[in-house]
């Protein structure tokens, strides 16, 4: 495949730029941290500026970072203006968070600060990218394996992750033509700050870490074939799983009968 960067005058592969929102924790700061060490620079994007700073000292002067609330109109024009202003080639759409509780239990103004954040400033950043993306460059939206699957308990968060990775096989099709990549990234169980995923109900097998997600997605930006990627083989068994059991069976499998809690977990 021929090297997609964009060339200086004399011919030499100029340095990429790539934008990754929720990039303080987690996902969201591992893949700043192995797009860096691939060569890109990074704009950093997250609503905590102390963790946004010591991201970009690690990463070196090259890098940037945007402290901004993607759940927010106002922080969703600060990141619409730096793509509006600055040649990106690499958009990372991972910014989430997820209301945990019955639905009727959730207070309405937590689960819609969760859509606008989860699918609107999702759309808002992919809408602005793409508008003004060349061949070679690439959107990736991070969602997840429960888009495969209605989970009580997390009914409108797996919802929003569903939208996102239909959304997003549309926009694969619809612009691999012009050699604008896009990607729907659906890792599972990934043990992070906000969600360690440790304990005796959940298998050590079934969790990945970070490294491994971005990894898994990397290697799939390099290829830019699928436009849906689960990362890690058990993980695409569930989702073939979940997307071939009658619907009841799913249900039942994932329903979580225990006090549930209404925490967000961080962009």
């Amino acid at each position: 495949m021929a090297d997609p960067r964009p060339r200086s005058r004399a011919g030499r592969p100029q340095q990429r730029t790539a934008l990754v929102t929720g990039a303080s924790a987690g996902i969201g700061r591992e893949f700043a941290r192995q797009l860096a060490a691939t060569g890109y620079r990074v704009i950093a994007v997250a609503r905590d500026p102390d963790r946004l700073r010591l991201l970009t000292d690690e990463l070196g002067p090259d890098h940037e970072n945007l402290a901004a609330d993607l759940a927010t109109a106002v922080g969703r024009q600060q990141v619409a203006d730096v793509l509006a202003n600055q040649r990106v080639h690499l958009l990372v759409n991972n910014a989430g968070t997820a209301v945990t509780g019955a639905f009727a239990a959730v207070p309405l103004p937590r689960t819609l600060a969760m859509m606008h954040l989860n699918c609107e400033a999702l759309v808002t950043l992919a809408h602005l990218f793409l508008s003004q993306a060349e061949p070679g460059d690439a959107l990736l939206n991070v969602s997840s394996t429960l888009a495969f699957a209605p989970v009580p308990n997390l009914s409108v968060y797996s919802a929003t992750k569903a939208f996102v990775t239909s959304f997003s096989e549309s926009l694969w099709y619809e612009h691999k033509d012009r050699g604008v990549y896009v990607m729907g990234l659906c890792p599972g169980m990934t043990a992070t700050e906000s969600q360690p995923h440790t304990g005796e109900d959940v298998p050590a097998g079934l969790v990945q870490t970070p490294e491994q997600v971005v990894a898994a997605a990397l290697s799939a930006l390099r290829h830019r074939k699928r436009p849906t990627v689960i990362s890690g083989k058990k993980n695409a068994l569930f989702a073939t799983a979940a997307r071939n059991l009658p619907r009841r069976v799913v249900l039942g499998m994932l329903a979580n009968d225990r006090e549930p809690s209404h925490e967000a977990h961080p962009q």
